[in-house]
């Protein structure tokens, strides 16, 4: 008898349920969640069925504007184990990931559960990641990865250590902390100079809530720390001041933006206005190493909002970055959207291609562009 791989239909329900209580004891899929990811979206549900009759099934979750794919969940019926059904599953599932252009393929897998980890090892994934309690019974997590193409020699080696935001308003710190112990292992990744960088970079305001880091506040505190620092900008003027309606508040980012320029000054920054379209920003990605960059989350996850990203790498059509905010990535799903199912690793050494991060590198109506180039 032959296997047939197909994309999942709303008659599998009833077979995915079957499926997933057999293989699961727990953090199993609900009725709820399969039909969501029977829709379209940034996912991919796809069975294997042996005469009308369902042996398993993956799923394959895509984060929104990257290069980066994850092996959700691998089930196959425990009556047919040892048929190679998993091992084909997993093939589609790489094949599918490559038609998208995806870079990565990771998972996350039970650390008692050396059948599929001798599986995953087999076909090429390789273990990069431990996470303790991480499933309903407190069982470990391994995470495991496989490049799905070819490297090139400027991306070989290891990522830079990830370092996670402790606030909603600390992506800045957070990147620059990442970069100055990829450059020096001696400086700190600690939640103290997380906070202490926040209040020497920070704008005071922004359009609702505490106020972010601007560029030159973060300039200026990698400054201070020993580093050597270029700001590339396309705009002299006040950072984010547009999200600001209040006149008040608009004064008073003022007066913190042009003690920021005093400041720099006595420090004799580098600071360099310039374009920053498509082809300057390939130069400067190609000239430097460690970049903390501005972005607008759209791309990412529909909403309008500044972010910074540490890019530390990049090829010809490819850069990868350190994402700080994975606060939200707690893998268990609130409605059913994809942003709900995602972990750490969609964050960490993500890959994005170089056209879609030119256009998610800018914010707000000025279209404010700006790189923090770093260096010992």
């Amino acid at each position: 008898m032959s296997e047939t791989i197909r994309s999942a239909k709303e008659r599998d329900l009833a077979g995915l349920l079957a499926l997933e209580e057999r293989c699961f004891d727990g953090d199993r899929l609900s009725r709820r969640s399969f039909k969501a990811f029977i829709r379209d979206g940034a996912h991919q549900l796809f069975v294997c069925e042996e005469q009308g009759a369902l042996c398993g099934y993956a799923l394959l979750l895509y984060r929104r504007g990257t290069l980066l794919a994850r092996l959700y969940s691998l089930a196959v019926d425990p009556a047919l184990r040892g048929r190679g059904i998993a091992q084909q599953l997993l093939a589609e599932g790489e094949q599918r990931a490559r038609q998208r252009g995806c870079v990565f393929l990771r998972l996350e897998v039970r650390e008692d559960n050396s059948a599929a980890i001798a599986l995953y090892r087999r076909s090429g994934y390789r273990h990069f990641d431990r996470v303790g309690d991480y499933y309903h019974d407190g069982c470990s997590a391994i995470r495991m990865e496989k490049r799905l193409r070819s490297a090139p020699p400027s991306t070989a080696g290891d990522a830079p250590r990830y370092y996670r935001q402790t606030t909603e308003f600390t992506c800045g710190p957070a990147c620059l902390l990442m970069a100055m112990h990829d450059i020096d292992p001696s400086s700190p990744m600690s939640r103290r100079a997380e906070l202490q960088i926040w209040r020497e970079a920070t704008t005071i305001f922004m359009g609702s809530g505490h106020g972010g880091c601007s560029p030159h506040g973060l300039a200026l505190a990698a400054l201070r720390r020993g580093f050597r620092c270029t700001l590339y900008i396309n705009d002299s003027g006040t950072p984010f001041i547009d999200s600001v309606r209040s006149v008040q508040k608009r004064q008073l980012m003022e007066v913190v933006h042009r003690d920021f320029e005093d400041q720099l000054r006595e420090h004799q920054a580098d600071i360099r206005i310039a374009s920053l379209d498509k082809a300057q920003l390939t130069e400067l990605l190609n000239k430097h190493q460690h970049i903390v960059a501005l972005i607008s989350t759209w791309a990412l996850d529909r909403q309008r909002a500044p972010h910074w990203v540490y890019v530390y790498r990049s090829d010809a059509d490819t850069v990868y970055i350190n994402d700080p905010d994975s606060n939200c990535a707690s893998g268990l799903s609130l409605d059913d959207s994809d942003s709900d199912w995602q972990s750490e690793t969609d964050y960490r050494h993500v890959p994005i291609s170089l056209d879609q991060f030119s256009a998610m590198a800018s914010f707000g109506k000025r279209r404010l562009r700006c790189l923090l180039a770093l260096d010992k």
